[in-house]
Formats: structure tokens, sequence, C-alpha cells
């Protein structure tokens, strides 16, 4: 035992340890005997380690949380955070035609909602959404672990709020480290946002396939009716989507889809959300899909004319998400006009050239029947449209044609129209077909009745109108088939336009002193150039009038008169004049440009045209009438110009030659119309190129038929036979509601625009006065004029002209441009 002084000694010692050292002393072992306490020693060390390892795992959770939470979005971010929406296109009475986005989503508030999509969403999605944090953390530690070590298909355990910062914020990876972010975030959200809040970004957020995102998108989408109008199966049906958008496709795999919309309804009605009869009968409903058409379907090559220009002003990430309002200037029920005019003129074309063959054969490639997928099957196979389809048998009396998701059967009076009596004769299977569907059957006429055997050897057509008032383009179609070719055949295309340039001619000759009575000779004759000489024709060659008029030589669209104007008035001062009207396109100043071997594409030419019954005013065309951003703040559109470029005098005067065509002209056809038109035709040498150009008071139209190659349309194809009927077509429609319309008498007050109108140019030339004394006319010059500066036509240089470049739209592949190339180097005939 140890001594009294011995205690006292070691008593002073530890008086002058330090506290820490102390502290530390106590863990060790005691001087004095511990056998009595064996465990006493085991509880001090115990206690000790659970301390140091609680601090370490204190340590590691602090440091978790800063290095996954660094990175991690401010709320203040979500607060302001607005998801990419649909921008959509408007016509002028409001309908929707067109969208296109970077992300389809049509963002809604929480009201929108019914309750009894709600209570699907959280039966199947997340059952306690109303009452929990956020997180449930058993079911969060079960899916993260399943997550990172499966490689199937994600563990579906995420809360609404979870699924919803994944969404917005996190990538798709499958770590750990990703989940426990998204539990951070989540956290922050569910103390930031309230419940509603927090359902109705999920509920415009999540993805529910085919493109859609939010479930205002998928209702209009799956079933074509907004959200707040679903039924019972059909908010199940959407609540069955976002575990698997694609898996559960009700448009590929409707089996799996209608078995997990049953589950979605056993589910509520175990969460007792609804009762056992309403689960019974909406168990037993159809999917009851009716797929909304595909957008931009009916106006394709006007929304891309309308993109690029939202582009151009705002950027394609703004006009592709910023959910924009664009109401534009088109008439949809005059487009549709339009694209029938135009799909059944060139199936006229077609068929008055008899049956040629030349199919694709898909059997001929790497791809079978089952697998074939032609880009026209994302319409819908409604009356009156032609799409293209695959031949997958084949008899004497029949003729199975697929057509999408349904297909149309061919008989023997369905290809009359070839003079071929056997199936056998015209097609065989892996063949692809142009068809146009007559009659459809079923609740959405989902199904091809009957159909009729077309041609599509190539020929393609456009037409353009605008208002006359305010220059808005009303209708504009590009081409036969956007799915085959996005090329816009009436903006990008540059074509010879043949005799639809004469009126540029005569209003040169008329703002020089030339009057509608004024004669000049339609006789053979020569022009004589540095290079030889140049000696044009008629369009039938050997026929010559003599002395004619200026209204019955422009008419009857005779070519020798209006080489005699533009030579005695100069090309170069022609132009001028067609400049002055809004040609931009490249011009070379050689005589056979007077009788349209420039290239210039349609839009110019109708924009030009509306000139004339509008008193001399050009209005620009154009698309847009007003952008709306989503606030409903209306942004600042620029302004169409306007301007005066032929006096009125002018303009009135012209009206007489261009209303002459019509009347008893080269479209004397359209007089049957019994209403007020002019306009004038248009056919370029060996019938590449067919136009009319013409117009109402009140609507400028034009119409073109051609091939890509310019390849010749045929003996005979004028612009009278090829395209007037065309425009015909649509003017009928257009001007339907205004019989009454006429152009202005001469004496009448200028007419009064939609628009405000510029300043005319001060250098801008005006007719003489009726007192004053005419200009010579050329009518007894029988001698040939000369005209150095104007080498003959097979000696026009050819100019690189450039192909108009063709941006790609946004969901579907660009299509290749045609040639736009020069004049052929020979001059086109009288275009009748």
């Amino acid at each position: 035992m140890p001594s009294l002084d011995q205690n006292e000694e070691e008593d002073r010692e530890v008086g002058e340890k330090p506290a820490w050292r102390r502290f530390i002393d106590r863990f060790q072992e005691p001087s004095y005997p511990t056998k009595k306490f064996p465990t006493r020693k085991m509880a001090v060390r115990g206690a000790f380690l659970a301390l140091l390892g609680a601090s370490a795992v204190f340590g590691v959770m602090v440091g978790l949380m800063l290095v996954y939470s660094i990175n991690l979005p401010q709320m203040e971010e979500l607060a302001r955070y607005r998801p990419s929406t649909t921008t959509e296109l408007y016509d002028i009475h409001g309908k929707v035609f067109g969208s296109f986005a970077l992300e389809r989503r049509i963002v809604v508030p929480y009201s929108e909602f019914p309750e009894q999509l709600k209570q699907a969403i959280f039966s199947i999605e997340d059952k306690n959404f109303e009452t929990n944090g956020g997180i449930n953390l058993v079911r969060a530690m079960s899916a993260a672990y399943h997550d990172v070590h499966s490689k199937g298909k994600a563990q579906g355990a995420s809360t609404l709020t979870m699924q919803l910062s994944r969404n917005l914020f996190l990538s798709s990876e499958k770590t750990y480290g990703r989940k426990i972010q998204e539990i951070f975030l989540t956290l922050q959200i569910e103390r930031r946002f309230t419940k509603q809040q927090i359902f109705t970004l999920y509920a415009n957020q999540i993805y529910l396939g085919r493109g859609t995102y939010g479930f205002e998108a998928g209702s209009e989408y799956y079933f074509s009716k907004h959200v707040h109008d679903l039924t019972l199966p059909e908010a199940a049906m959407l609540a069955a989507l976002p575990k698997g958008p694609e898996e559960y496709s009700p448009v590929r795999h409707p089996d799996r889809a209608l078995k997990r919309r049953n589950l979605v309804l056993s589910e509520m009605l175990a969460d007792k959300k609804i009762t056992a009869a309403q689960a019974e009968e909406a168990k037993a409903a159809p999917l009851g899909l009716h797929i909304e058409a595909p957008a931009n379907t009916e106006a394709p090559y006007f929304v891309e004319e309308v993109r690029r220009q939202l582009e151009k002003e705002y950027g394609a990430e703004e006009a592709h998400g910023a959910g924009l309002h664009v109401y534009t200037t088109l008439d949809i029920d005059l487009q549709r006009v339009a694209n029938k005019a135009v799909l059944d003129g060139t199936a006229s074309y077609e068929r008055r050239h008899g049956w040629k063959g030349r199919l694709q054969n898909v059997l001929n490639g790497d791809t079978d029947l089952a697998s074939y997928r032609h880009p026209d099957w994302s319409q819908r196979p409604l009356a009156g449209t032609y799409i293209h389809g695959l031949v997958t048998d084949v008899s004497a009396a029949k003729i199975n044609v697929k057509l999408g998701s349904t297909q149309a059967i061919l008989t023997p009076a369905d290809w009359a129209w070839t003079q071929k009596t056997k199936g056998t004769d015209l097609v065989k299977v892996g063949d692809i077909v142009y068809v146009r569907v007559e009659e459809t059957s079923g609740p959405a006429d989902e199904f091809v009745k009957r159909a009729s055997l077309q041609e599509d050897s190539g020929a393609q057509a456009s037409l353009m109108a605008v208002d006359n008032s305010n220059g808005e383009v009303l209708a504009m179609v590009g081409g036969r088939d956007f799915a085959l070719s996005q090329f816009n055949r009436a903006t990008q295309a540059q074509r010879q336009v043949g005799s639809s340039f004469k009126p540029y001619v005569y209003t040169t000759a008329i703002e020089a002193g030339e009057k509608p009575t004024s004669l000049v000779l339609d006789a053979p004759t020569s022009f004589y150039t540095p290079n030889g000489p140049y000696t044009p024709h008629n369009y039938e060659a050997g026929s010559y009038k003599g002395n004619m008029t200026l209204t019955e030589a422009f008419a009857e669209s005779r070519n020798i008169p209006a080489l005699r104007l533009a030579n005695k008035y100069g090309i170069n001062k022609v132009i001028e004049t067609a400049k002055r009207f809004g040609i931009t396109s490249n011009m070379p100043p050689f005589l056979p440009v007077a009788i349209g071997s420039a290239d210039i594409t349609l839009a110019e030419q109708v924009g030009a045209y509306s000139v004339f019954p509008n008193d001399g005013i050009r209005i620009q065309p154009h698309y847009i009438r007003k952008v709306v951003q989503t606030d409903g703040l209306q942004v600042e559109e620029p302004t169409p110009e306007v301007k005066e470029v032929i006096s009125l005098d002018t303009a009135r005067t012209m009206m007489i030659l261009l209303q002459a065509v019509v009347q008893h002209g080269t479209a004397a056809a359209a007089s049957s119309m019994k209403h007020a038109f002019g306009g004038k035709t248009g056919t370029t040498n060996n019938y590449t190129d067919a136009w009319f150009i013409g117009f109402s008071p009140s609507v400028t139209c034009g119409t073109w038929i051609g091939f890509d190659d310019r390849e010749s349309l045929g003996e005979k194809e004028t612009g009278a036979k090829a395209a007037l009927p065309m425009w015909m077509d649509f003017m009928k429609v257009a001007v339907a509601g205004k019989p009454n319309e006429s152009f202005a008498k001469p004496n009448a007050p200028k007419k009064q625009l939609d628009v405000p109108v510029a300043a005319p140019d001060e250098d801008m030339p005006k007719p003489p006065k009726d007192d004053e004394p005419d200009v010579d006319d050329d009518s007894g010059d029988s001698a040939p004029a000369k005209t150095p500066d104007a080498p003959p036509v097979d000696a026009v240089p050819t100019p690189q002209t450039p192909k108009p470049s063709t941006p790609a739209p946004v969901t579907r592949p660009t299509g290749t441009p045609p040639s736009s190339g020069p004049p052929t180097g020979t001059p086109p005939p009288q275009g009748m």
C-alpha cells in the first residue's frame, strides 16, 4: 500500500500537468488496481471511440454537403424559371395552324389540372405527396442502390419533388453523387415552394413521349383536348406515362399502355380516390386516342418563312423556346384552297401526259416492306389529300397500298386514266406509288375507304397570294410535298419568267408617252449587235400581224412588239423599271430579258404585280402582323415598306392592257369567272416554265409550274394551259365574297390603302399630259433597229446566279434545293 508521502508527491505531479494531459490520462491505465472494476475501462474506451466515430461521420456529412451542394442552383433561379415553351402561329382568324419548339410544351396554371388527374398522378407516382417532406428516405436509399448497380430501368421510388429536381437541373447519370444532389435540391425546393407550386412545375415539365412535355401538351397531342377536359381513363393514361413515356407509349405499344393505365386505376381504387364502379367502367374503356394532326402540315412553307424571319430578328433560342404568340397574315381557309389548287393542277398536268411509271422500289435497297416508312405518313390521309404509299400486294384486278397505319385497295376504276387494264401492268410489290385519297371512314376518318392512282413524275408547282390593301401574304405553297422537299419554289426558286416580264417593258413605254392605242409593228426583224444579228420570233413561228395597238400586242403576248419597245426605250431603262417594282434578282442588260430570259422568283413577281391594282403603290409582302410574348407584351415589329413606284396615270393605263389579257387575250379562260381580273401569262423556251400572275381589285396571286431540273413540261404546255387553271381554282374562292368589286374608273380618286404611303421619288417618270404631243411610234419602221449594246441571245453570258440556301427545319430532314440556274442561252418564245 502506498505511503501517505508517496500519495502527496503524486498529487503534486498531477497538479503540475496541463489540463489536456490530465484528460488523456483518464483513459490510460490507473495506478491503482482495476481488477475489481474491469468494465469501467472498456466503457471509457467505448465512449471515446463512439465520440470519435460520430465526429468523423459528422465531418463526412458536412464535407459531402459542401461538395455536392456547391454546384446546385439557387432557389431564386427556380423562382425565375421559365420552361421552354412552344411558339404558336395564328392565322388572321385567330386559329392556330403551326408551331415550332425546342420542346413541345404548353404551360398552364394549377387550376387547369383536374382533380382526377392529380389523384391519378399521386396514386401511381407519390401517394404521400401532399404530406411528405419531399423525400421518402427508405425508398430513396433503396432506389439509389438499385439505380447505381442495376443496368436496367431506374427504380421508380422518387417522389414528385425529386423527379422535378432531377428533370430541371440534374443529369440522368446513375451515381451516388447525383442522388445526393437530388436529395439536397429536393429539400431546398420543399422549403422554398408550396405543394401547389411544386405540382404545377412538375405537371408542366415532365416528359410524356412523342416530343411532348407537360400534361397540357400531352392531352392535346394524345386526345386533341385541353387537360381540364380529360375523362377518368384519359387522365389515368397520361398519369401512366412519366415512368416510361416510350415503353408505355399508347401509339407504339397500345397493349402495354392499356395495362399500365389500368394499374393506375387500380392504385386509385386502393387509395379510395375512385369507386369500384368508376374503376370498372374506366378499365373497360378503350384507349380512345385522337392523335393531334402533325404541326405545320397545312402551311409548311409559310411556317418556314416565318421561322426564318423570327430567327433573324430574335435569334433561334428565343424563336423556338420563348413561347411566342405570332399573329401572321395567313388565311388558313385560303391556304387550304391553295394547297388543293396546286395539287389538283399538277395532277391534271400529269394525267395529260399519260402513265410514265418509273417508280422507286424499296426492295431494290436494304429495306423490307415491314420496316419501310415514308415521310408522308406523318400526316393523316384525309379525303382530298395526295400521299405516297407502298404497294404490298398486286393482282390484275386489285392493288393493295399501305398508307402508314392504314391501307387502300385500288380497283381498275381507280387507275382507268392510265389506259392500263391490269394492275400487274402498272406496279409491282415494293413500288412507291402516289395516290389521292377519295373517301375515308371510321370515327376519326382514320381509314381510307377509296383512293385513286396518281402520277408523280417530278413536276413541281408553287402559288403565292397577297392582300392588295396591305401586302399581307394570304397563302403560300412552295411545292407538291414538303415532307420530300423543303425547298420553297415561291420564294427561293429563280426561274425564267417568260412573257410575264412584259408589263415592265410596257410600263416603261407608257411612262415615255406611249398610249394603249399607240401602234407597234409585229413583223420579222433583226436587231444588230456587236456579235451579229439577233432575229427573234413569236410564239407561232411565221405568224405576224403587222401594225397592232399596244393593247392588242400585249393581250396576245407578241414578242416582236415587246422587243421593239424595249429596244426603242433601252433595255437598261426597262430593268430600272423592274427594280422599282421590287425585282431584286439579277437581270443582265440584254434585249432578250424583255421577253423573259431573266430568272426571278414568284414572290418578287407577285409583289410587283400588286402595284397595278394599287394605283402605283408597292407594299412589301410580309408574313407577320404582330408578335406577343408569354407575358402578353407585344414585341415591336418592323413595318413593311410602302412606296409609290409608278404614277396613278401610268398604273391605270397599264390596267387597260392587263385586263385585256383576261378579256380577250392569252388568259381569256378566266373571263368565264365573270369578275374583274387582270394579269399576264408567261411561257419560257422549250416549255420549261409556265406562269400566270394575276389580280382582282383585292387579291394578287401568282402560280408557276415546272421541273426542278428544267425538264420540258411538254409541247404546248403554256402558262394559259398549265398555270392559269391553278390560279382560277384559287381565285374563285378568294373573290367569292366580293361579287361587286371592280377596278377604279379613269377619273376616280386614288385608291385608299390600309397602310401609310411614303412620298414618291422625285425622279419617278410620269407620262405626258393629254395635251402634249405623242412620242413617235415605230409602227412604220420596217428596217431592223440598231442595238449595238444588245448582243444576240446566243451570246448572252451565263450569269452565275447563286442558289438560295435552304435552312433545315427543326423537326424534319432538309430537302436538296433544286438548281435555279441561269438562262439557257436562247430566247423564250411568246408566253401564252
